[in-house]
């Protein structure tokens, strides 16, 4: 059963995938970044700005309250002159509502509650006797006030700034004090209500107990609602900032307090509202971005291509060590860096010993380990290289006589003893371009290449005399037998030459042996005979 590979990922792709990753998640963390930080400097500059809006609001109500309690303390001072003027009581009050517009309306009220003079005298008050809860505190508290909301005589939801009358004498007369109306058109209104108002701020203002004394619903004018600070923080800080969560909307809200009143004064904008143009701003960083990213992208993918060049010519030809040539092919890759030129050093050194390896491989598969000579693998490597090059030759098949007497009688150690020596002797005298080979046992060939017979007979002759004049100790002299074939492009097969050359052999070993044989020839008689 066949295993499917799976495809295999180039470091080319590699890096560019991780640069790509890079430069998004680099894109992704700096838009995240800048929207955490944006959404902090939108909140807390919100914050700020809401929370100095309502401190302007309160600093100018204060300023409003002291002027207002400035004017009536100045009308009080004149009223004590003569308390019983009626026309004087006229017409402080008359002054202090058209001239100032700081009241909706203004009364001079005597010790027992009794109305001696009144602006607009539309309101039919005067000669009546007040019995509304501002007008018993200002009756009973004796000093400079300013009333907590209640519904005055008109039935107005009002809020009463009064001050003490006193006679020279320091007699108490009453009080002279003034109306702000909550629900109608005031100065209140005027100060707060005509307020410039951006991107969703409103502003409401609560008394002490945090009844509401504006707002721009004047439906809340009035209620009471939850405070967005505790009493305690409300003492101790005149201003200050805070997040809250109004009807299940988030709101971003600055207040301030009116010392004279003790009022808070509160700013708020939703948050939503706040953060709206968010969105905006990162659509504007992602445009400003993404070029420079998709640039940053297309020089990541080129450097990414030129890191990788190097090592996937090289993972190419590691693939091909043992081809011819790959060594020069791998010593022209441009290793321009460190790891690439490490590598590549390694390869090269790595093919030279592969290269060794296989050498000396091929060399002990095909040569005889005993005698170095090749052996039958390595013969027909040259035989096919002969009939590829139509390289004509001649061929000697040798067979050391009476071999098997020479195992018998002196043993296997010295019978290889002698095949080393008839080894040795063919190749003294082989010519460089001849083929020495050892066919097994005490069987050798020789192939001579272009050349003729009668030169092939002439060197069998020379190799045949000098194995039988040479003394080899412990069994003196051992002859050889000859056979000669020849074998040319034209004219047959190669095996058949060999086995010519090998009948020739058996025709030498019939005919007395230590003889030459050529084909289709009759034997030579040796010159030297056992």
């Amino acid at each position: 059963m066949l295993t499917r590979l799976r495809p295999k990922t180039d470091l080319r792709t590699l890096i560019a995938l991780l640069a790509i990753t890079s430069i998004v998640i680099t894109l992704a963390n700096t838009l995240y970044a800048t929207w955490r930080v944006q959404r902090m400097v939108l909140i807390e500059s919100t914050l700020e700005a809401n929370r100095a809006y309502a401190t302007k609001l309160a600093a100018t109500t204060e300023v409003f309250f002291q002027l207002a309690q400035s004017q009536l303390h100045y009308s009080a001072t004149q009223l004590g002159n003569d308390f019983d003027d009626a026309d004087l009581a006229q017409q402080e009050v008359n002054r202090l509502r058209e001239q100032t517009n700081s009241f909706n309306s203004v009364a001079v009220v005597d010790s027992n509650g009794i109305v001696k003079a009144i602006s607009p005298e539309s309101l039919m008050l005067k000669g009546m006797q007040l019995t509304s809860q501002a007008s018993r505190e200002a009756l009973a508290q004796r000093q400079p006030m300013v009333s907590k909301p209640s519904i005055s005589a008109a039935n107005n939801l009002i809020v009463f700034v009064s001050w003490p009358i006193w006679s020279k004498d320091g007699r108490y007369l009453g009080y002279v004090g003034g109306t702000i109306y909550l629900k109608k058109k005031s100065i209140l209104n005027a100060l707060l209500g005509e307020q410039f108002y951006r991107d969703g701020t409103h502003v409401y203002v609560l008394d002490r107990n945090n009844q509401v004394l504006y707002h721009q619903n004047t439906q809340l004018i009035g209620k009471s609602v939850p405070g967005i600070v505790s009493d305690r923080q409300r003492e101790e800080k005149t201003n200050g900032e805070v997040q809250l969560t109004e009807e299940n909307v988030p709101k971003l809200a600055g207040y301030a307090i009116v010392p004279t009143t003790g009022w808070m004064v509160v700013a708020l904008k939703p948050t939503d509202v706040t953060l709206a143009p968010l969105t905006g701003l990162l659509l504007k960083v992602l445009k400003n971005s993404v070029p420079f990213a998709l640039l940053t992208l297309l020089v990541a993918v080129i450097l990414a291509r030129l890191i990788a060049l190097p090592l996937w010519q090289l993972a190419r030809k590691a693939s091909q060590m043992d081809s011819q040539g790959v060594s020069n092919e791998i010593g022209g890759i441009r290793a321009w860096y460190f790891e690439a030129a490490q590598v590549k050093r390694a390869l090269l050194t790595g093919i030279g010993l592969v290269q060794d390896k296989i050498g000396r491989l091929k060399s002990e598969v095909q040569s005889d380990p005993m005698t170095n000579l090749l052996n039958r693998r390595g013969l027909s490597a040259v035989l096919d290289y002969f009939a590829t090059m139509r390289q004509p030759f001649s061929v000697l098949a040798l067979d050391i006589d009476h071999f098997k007497r020479v195992n018998d009688t002196f043993g296997h150690d010295v019978g290889d003893e002698v095949i080393k020596h008839v080894a040795r002797t063919l190749r003294s005298s082989a010519r460089q371009t001849d083929v020495v080979c050892r066919n097994g046992g005490e069987e050798f060939l020789m192939l001579l290449p272009a050349t003729s017979v009668e030169d092939a007979r002439i060197l069998a002759e020379r190799v045949r005399i000098s194995i039988a004049e040479n003394w080899i100790d412990q069994v003196g002299n051992v002859t050889l037998s000859v056979g000669i074939a020849d074998w040319q492009p034209e004219s047959g097969s190669q095996e058949q030459s060999l086995k010519q050359a090998d009948a020739a052999l058996y025709q030498a070993k019939n005919a007395g042996r230590n003889c030459v044989m050529i084909s289709g020839q009759d034997a030579l008689v040796s010159s030297i005979t056992h």
